[in-house]
C-alpha cells in the first residue's frame, strides 16, 4: 500500500473519487471517520492509501472553508452570474450571495452576462465601490470570457445564478469541449439518474469548477446559512474603515443610527446606495436571530 495526496472530485453513495497522481481512484473512507461523525466532502484535500485503482481515504487535510448546502469544501471563488437583461438582475439576490460567500471565506466574483443585449454601466458603477471584482461578459461574442478564465486559473470555483442567466453558455465558451468532457467523466465516475444532485469538480480554465446543483439562493432561516446581525457588516467589504468609526461603534446597526460613518459614506457616494439598501434588508431579516437558539 502506498500513500498519495489528492483531491475528492466526486462522492456517490459512500464512494469518494479522488484525483491524485494523474489518475482517479475509487475510495471508501476509513471507518473511524463515521465514529467521529466526520464526512469527507467534494473539494477536500485528502491522503489515500492504495495498491491499485481503488483505495481508502485515511486523512482529510485542513479545510479553508466548507458548505453544508451544497456539501463542498475549499472553494476559493464564487462566481455569481446575473444576466443584464432577460431576466434583469436582482441586486438583493446578488448581494445576499456575495455576503454569504464573504462570510465563508470565499471571494465573490459578480458576473453580468449577456452584455451584448444591454448597457452594463449602471451595474459596473454600483459594484465598482464594493471592493468586489465584477466582470461583464457575453458568451455570444466572447467579450469578458478571457477575464473569467484568468480568475478561474489556479482556483477551485463555483458558479451560481438563477436558470436562464447564461452559466452554461459561459462555461462552454470557456471550455468548448466541456460537454464532452463532462459526459466522459460522469460515465467514468458512474454518475447516473440517482446522482444528479451530487457535487462534482471539473477541470476548466486552468482550475476546478464545482457543479453545484440547486445553489442559487441563500436562506437565512436555515441555520447552516445563517449570518447574525453583528457579523453582517463584515460581509460588506466596502464597510471596512467606516463601521468602526461610528459614534457608537459597538451598537451601531449601520441602518439609521445618528453618527453612523457608514451612512455618511453612503450620503457622500463612497458606498453605493443600492448595496446599502441590500444590507438594510438583510439586517431586517437577521436582526432577531439569537446565536444561542441555533440548533
Amino acid at each position: 500500500m502506498k500513500q498519495i495526496t489528492g483531491r475528492i472530485i466526486q462522492s456517490i453513495s459512500g464512494f469518494y473519487f479522488v484525483e491524485a497522481a494523474d489518475a482517479v481512484f475509487e475510495c471508501k473512507a476509513k471507518g473511524s471517520f463515521r465514529k467521529k461523525n466526520i464526512t469527507p466532502l467534494v473539494g477536500d484535500n485528502v491522503i489515500i492509501e492504495t495498491d491499485g485503482e481503488k483505495g481508502t481515504v485515511t486523512e482529510i487535510l485542513p479545510r479553508k472553508n466548507f458548505l453544508i448546502r451544497p456539501p463542498v469544501a475549499n472553494i476559493d471563488r464564487l462566481f455569481i452570474v446575473s444576466s443584464v437583461l432577460d431576466p434583469r438582475p436582482n441586486l438583493y439576490v446578488i448581494d445576499k450571495l456575495s455576503a454569504f460567500a464573504v462570510f465563508h471565506g470565499i471571494e465573490p466574483i459578480i458576473v453580468f452576462s449577456k452584455s451584448d443585449l444591454s448597457d452594463t454601466s449602471q451595474y459596473e458603477e454600483i459594484y465598482s465601490k464594493s471592493k468586489i471584482k465584477t466582470v461583464c461578459c457575453s458568451s455570444l461574442n466572447n467579450d469578458g470570457i478571457d477575464k473569467i478564465v484568468s480568475l478561474i486559473d489556479g482556483n477551485v470555483c463555483a458558479f451560481t445564478g438563477n436558470s436562464g442567466v447564461g452559466k452554461s453558455s459561459i462555461l462552454n465558451a470557456i471550455s468548448p469541449e466541456l460537454s464532452l468532457a463532462t459526459n466522459e467523466t460522469s460515465s467514468k465516475l458512474g454518475r447516473g439518474k440517482h446522482t444528479t444532485r451530487t457535487v462534482s469538480l471539473y477541470k476548466i480554465g486552468g482550475g476546478f469548477v464545482a457543479d453545484t446543483p440547486g445553489f442559487s439562493s441563500v436562506d437565512f432561516e436555515n441555520s447552516s446559512e445563517r449570518i447574525y446581525k453583528d457579523e453582517l457588516p463584515d460581509c460588506f467589504p466596502e464597510f471596512s474603515g467606516f463601521a468602526d468609526n461610528c459614534k457608537f461603534s459597538l451598537s451601531c446597526s449601520h441602518t439609521s443610527d445618528k453618527g453612523c460613518a457608514v451612512l455618511k459614506a453612503v450620503e457622500e457616494g463612497i458606498i453605493s446606495k443600492e448595496r446599502h439598501e441590500s444590507y438594510v434588508k438583510m439586517y431586517e431579516e437577521v436582526k432577531n436571530f439569537k446565536k444561542w437558539e441555533q440548533i
